[in-house]
């Protein structure tokens, strides 16, 4: 972990979606439909009530999501991939998406569930432990965290992420419930106390 590294900034996360639009246009990735279905295959619940997804890019997992939600709220950093996911998600009357930073303007709640996917390490140790623990106040009790993270490191990212799920798994609210760790990628389900 590099403790000089800042939190990425918005600028940073347009340029990267802008980036992956240009390479792979507006299909699906075969490694992110993988790592979808094993998102939707580890969560414990068929249904949940209220449900945060941190980073949802352009809505592809969070369509996914909406069928097992009642209501379900996506944010992302990136202007870009909001209003991408805005015109997937358009027909979605339980989904709301929002332009939003993490620790900044995290959304107040009473989740079921959290998920926080691919967003992990582009904050600084700093923001990431803020984020914690505004995240165990909106967190219902019994409710569920589910981190997903590559496991490569990029140079330009303040953290690894195992360094992300290792501060989680520290936190004693925080009981670990299901965990995968393979090919370049981790998930870990959380139940908080």
């Amino acid at each position: 972990m590099r403790k000089n590294k800042s939190t990425l900034s918005q600028q940073y996360f347009d340029e990267r979606y802008k980036e992956s639009v240009a390479v792979s246009g507006s299909g699906i990735s075969e490694e992110n439909q993988k790592k979808n279905t094993q998102i939707l295959k580890a969560l414990k619940q068929e249904h949940y009530e209220n449900v945060l997804e941190i980073g949802c890019s352009d809505g592809v997992l969070t369509e996914l999501l909406a069928e097992r939600s009642t209501k379900l709220l996506a944010i992302d950093i990136s202007e870009l991939a909001v209003e991408a996911a805005k015109k997937m998600l358009a027909d979605q009357k339980n989904v709301t998406i929002k332009k939003a930073s993490i620790p900044d303007s995290f959304p107040v709640g009473n989740y079921d569930l959290i998920i926080i996917n691919e967003v992990g390490y582009y904050l600084s140790l700093r923001d990431l432990v803020e984020t914690k623990n505004t995240l165990k106040n909106n967190l219902n009790s019994g409710g569920e965290l589910l981190l997903a993270h590559s496991t490569d490191f990029e140079e330009d990212n303040p953290m690894s992420g195992n360094q992300v799920h290792e501060v989680f798994l520290r936190d004693e609210v925080f009981t670990l419930i299901n965990s995968i760790n393979t090919d370049g990628f981790r998930l870990d389900i959380f139940k908080k106390k």
